[in-house]
């Protein structure tokens, strides 16, 4: 395939109409017209352009006479085409990608170089508070797939000339665009230069799953490990208040989330109501939050430490004992409820809205009453099961509620065959888990906690007021 354009219209047209297969393609739409005495012919997807912008460049070019058109191309690119994001493209290999991405090409014979005019327009949703990170106060809109649109929504809440947006492609098939926002002041060059490399570095076919597909790619080390190596956000302000504090924020056209990067495990269990609400409720929530997770890992396990050696049992513990008949052992008891609860997530996943209420009744009836009245489960084994399942929503990550998840089905197995050795095991497991989890700048996952920065640790824990946070930054 030649790689350069000929002065020759013809020539070009069959090029283009062989390469992007025009005749089989519906949607690719070959318009060829007359400006003045030059033959002339746009390239455009339809569905993902202006048609009013299309039919008003093409009226000014049925008024241009002969003398009007000029003989270099980047002149008739400034002077002809009334539209601001027009752009010379000499190459097929910048011109077919660019044209696949729904930017019109205009060929004009005579001219060894295409113009594209950018007045594509993307299918999009509206913009709306995502489902997943809802806020009791603050801002209502969310990512969407459009990236234009989200890198947009960034910049309403970043007016500084710092914020930068490099634009990217990953994918020899899908040719995604990927955006890198960061704060040029504030940023670590560093990481930076190494997030630009391995993307540039990355050779897939398609990111299919988007934004995983792209992590995936990304974080080379070992996969088994259940932690999240990134924070996943649909809310604007949230990627603008990391971005503002020196991360770096990944967009990937055709996904509603954005990555940030490097983040720790304490940057992961914050949410945006920690700082829409008064520093004393923030900090109370957050403190809430970590307790809570932290008892969801160790609530079944230790429950069931204390049933195979009832005598460590408290005497203030003592209610905790099982009194009815055990028909199945507890720890199978525990693990039958930790595959149902993900039974009925995923039937929730699937079932119809209209559905969804009365489905969710039976499924607590059978589960609430019926289940202890055959003898399967325990009522304890039930409720403890139960605040786990509601412990893990209390904060927005997916994926940090399932690597909890796992590390707790490892604690309850360890326990449950080993007893005392292996609930201690199990710990000792979970920590060095976390331990050794390292970010993708290659610093600890649970810092500031390890390394120790107690100004840090701090601030990750309490939620401190505005002006006392500019103060802190100052210094």
């Amino acid at each position: 395939m030649e790689a350069k354009l000929s002065q020759r219209l013809s020539e070009n047209q069959k090029m283009l109409d062989k390469l992007l297969h025009v005749k089989e393609n519906f949607d690719l739409i070959e318009r060829t017209f007359m400006i003045a005495d030059k033959q002339a012919c746009f390239y455009v997807i339809d569905g993902l352009n202006k048609d009013e912008i299309l039919e008003k460049i093409m009226e000014s070019f049925l008024k241009l006479k002969p003398e009007d058109v000029p003989a270099q191309v980047q002149q008739f690119s400034e002077f002809l085409v009334p539209y601001g994001e027009v752009d010379v493209l000499k190459d097929l290999p910048q011109i077919v990608p660019m044209l696949l991405s729904g930017v019109p090409v205009l060929l004009v014979d005579g001219y060894a170089e295409a113009i594209a005019v950018d007045f594509r327009t993307y299918p999009a949703r509206g913009i709306e508070e995502p489902d997943k990170d809802k806020v009791l106060r603050g801002s209502k809109d969310g990512f969407v797939e459009t990236i234009v649109f989200n890198t947009a929504m960034i910049r309403r809440r970043i007016r500084h000339p710092d914020l930068i947006m490099e634009i990217t492609a990953v994918g020899k098939s899908s040719h995604t665009d990927v955006v890198i926002s960061y704060m040029k002041d504030r940023v670590d060059e560093k990481f930076l230069a190494k997030i630009r490399r391995l993307l540039s570095e990355i050779k897939v076919d398609a990111l299919t799953m988007n934004t995983e597909s792209l992590a995936e790619t990304l974080y080379r080390g070992n996969w088994i490990n259940p932690f999240p190596k990134f924070k996943y956000t649909e809310r604007p302000d949230t990627a603008a208040s990391a971005i503002l504090e020196g991360s770096i924020v990944l967009l990937v056209d055709n996904s509603p989330s954005a990555m940030v990067l490097p983040t720790t495990l304490f940057e992961i269990t914050e949410e945006a109501d920690d700082y829409y609400l008064p520093p004393v409720t923030g900090t109370y929530l957050r403190l809430s939050r970590l307790a809570i997770n932290i008892a969801a890992l160790l609530l079944t396990p230790t429950w069931l430490l204390f049933l195979k050696y009832p005598e460590w049992l408290p005497p203030a513990l003592e209610f905790t004992k099982i009194t009815d008949t055990i028909n199945v052992p507890i720890l199978v008891q525990l693990l039958l409820l930790e595959f149902a609860i993900d039974g009925m997530k995923l039937a929730a996943l699937n079932t119809p809205s209209m559905l969804s209420t009365p489905l969710s009744v039976i499924a607590g009836i059978v589960l609430g009453d019926f289940t202890v009245k055959s003898g399967w489960f325990n009522s304890e084994t039930m409720l403890y099961m139960a605040f786990v399942a509601i412990a893990n929503y209390s904060q927005a990550s997916y994926e940090l509620g399932y690597a909890l998840k796992f590390l707790r089905v490892i604690l309850l197995l360890a326990t449950g065959v080993f007893g005392v050795w292996g609930y201690a095991g199990g710990l000792i497991f979970a920590f060095l888990t976390m331990l050794l989890t390292r970010t993708l700048s290659n610093e600890s996952y649970l810092y500031p906690l390890i390394p120790f920065n107690g100004r840090e640790l701090f601030r990750r824990l309490f939620r401190i007021s505005l002006p006392k946070a500019v103060q802190d930054n100052k210094k």
